[in-house]
């Protein structure tokens, strides 16, 4: 028997919740194949197999938080001497085409496997655009909105509608949450799809109206790092609103030239990006972290861009955000947005980071305080475009505004350094032409 342990998980990590075994005592596995996968408080870990065989056993059942070095399961070595289980009525009475389809099973980001789960889509019979033909959520999604083909003579239960990644923006502000926002044929997803459904709580016994159910670990841990930014810092909100008249022309000339030349989708974020950058370079405090009795200041930008995926809240992070231009931040952006999109992010993706920028606005959000990442001491805040009237030179002018909000530690950020720069945000993304000046 070879055991089947949990992994190292990543530095200060030691426990992990067992999110969904895709494999059950007495499957066969082929060397390499993931057998279960672990959600910790920032990544999912997929558990793989070291040797071909049979899974013998299931220590722990989904649900479960085990820590590092537990013992999750059992393979039996010799698979190939293991005849196949006994099918069922049901997979007996399937076509042949089906099989086919499935006989060689693709591979398959665990994101894409939960959304075609939903979608009632065998994931085999979904073309893979990712990285060595791997299907992703996106292409799953693309694969739901196709034109139905015709119905087996068998009934089936009819797809549910299948949640689009997060990145897909509200159309009132374009695509502002990320740059890799897609569906099928580059049509936008209807709006009941736009965004991931909210988390779904199994319906109440008989007799009751309510519903119990455990905290997942990042759950948990989301929790408490949220609650130590609230008691370990001077928590402080300031507002400005920027009229997004002018970056928006801009980004309306230009954007199909950069994707046509570059191949990525010219956003707001970019924009945003060199102006917080810029921004941080005036005011470096807001960039800085309390040590202990020190400030150290950070003479570089790892920019957090904070996301709403399936699995909770994230914030990978962009290195060296001060030192890209728009378009290669707007590469390495949309590359993490895959990552996270398809639960493949690491460690790296979501460590180092100095200053984040969280978007309400994709979502409808017109105004809110954003809480701090802890340690760090400022987050900006990004809401919906809306056209709200403004005064222009003494004339009633109608303008596409945004709240923008500047959550600070107020322990080392004075307020009129805050104040200065949201600032200084709202100039240089009011006048974008300022940005090419250093």
């Amino acid at each position: 028997m070879i055991a089947i342990k949990v992994p190292p998980l990543g530095e200060s990590i030691v426990e992990a919740t067992v999110a969904r075994w895709l494999k059950r005592a007495g499957d066969t596995v082929s060397q390499g194949e993931t057998l279960v996968e672990l959600e910790t408080d920032k990544i999912t870990v997929e558990v793989p197999a070291l040797q071909a065989g049979v899974l013998a056993k299931q220590a722990h059942k989904e649900g479960d938080v085990v820590k590092v070095g537990d013992e999750l399961g059992e393979i039996e070595e010799g698979a190939g001497s293991v005849a196949p289980r006994e099918a069922t009525p049901a997979a007996a009475a399937g076509s042949a085409p089906l099989r086919e389809a499935t006989a060689a099973p693709a591979k398959v980001a665990p994101a894409a496997r939960r959304a075609a789960a939903e979608a009632g889509i065998d994931p085999g019979t979904v073309g893979g655009s990712g990285r060595g033909g791997l299907v992703t959520k996106s292409d799953v999604v693309a694969a739901a909105q196709a034109p139905a083909r015709p119905a087996p003579s068998a009934p089936v239960s009819a797809p549910r509608a299948v949640a689009a990644p997060a990145d897909v923006p509200a159309p009132s502000q374009g695509e502002s949450r990320f740059p890799q926002a897609a569906a099928a044929g580059g049509r936008p997803l209807p709006a009941a799809q736009r965004f991931p459904q909210a988390p779904q709580a199994q319906p109440p016994l008989p007799g009751t109206n309510e519903t119990r159910e455990p905290m997942s670990t990042r759950r948990k841990r989301i929790a408490e790092n949220l609650l130590q930014a609230q008691h370990a810092t001077a928590h402080l909100t300031t507002f400005n609103e920027v009229d997004m008249s002018a970056v928006s022309a801009v980004r309306a000339r230009l954007k199909e030239r950069v994707e046509k030349e570059h191949g990525v989708k010219l956003t707001y974020m970019p924009f945003f990006a060199k102006a917080t950058s810029m921004a941080l370079a005036a005011y470096p405090i807001v960039n800085a972290q309390i040590d202990g009795t020190d400030i150290v200041y950070r003479h570089y930008v790892n920019l957090g861009i904070a996301v709403a995926s399936d699995q909770g809240l994230v914030v990978p992070v962009v290195k060296n955000a001060d030192r890209k231009g728009m378009i290669e931040f707007s590469r390495d952006l949309a590359a993490v947005a895959t990552r996270a999109r398809d639960g493949k992010l690491t460690m790296d993706d979501l460590t180092g980071g100095t200053f984040t920028i969280t978007n309400g606005g994709v979502f409808g959000s017109l105004i809110s305080t954003p809480i701090l990442n802890y340690p760090q001491v400022g987050i900006l805040g990004l809401h919906k475009i809306q056209d709200r009237p403004v005064a222009i030179d003494g004339r009633v002018e109608i303008r596409p505004m945004m709240f923008v909000a500047l959550s600070y530690d107020h322990r080392i950020v004075d307020g009129q350094q805050a104040v200065l720069f949201l600032v200084r945000v709202k100039e240089l993304m009011e006048d974008p032409a300022a940005m090419l000046i250093d």
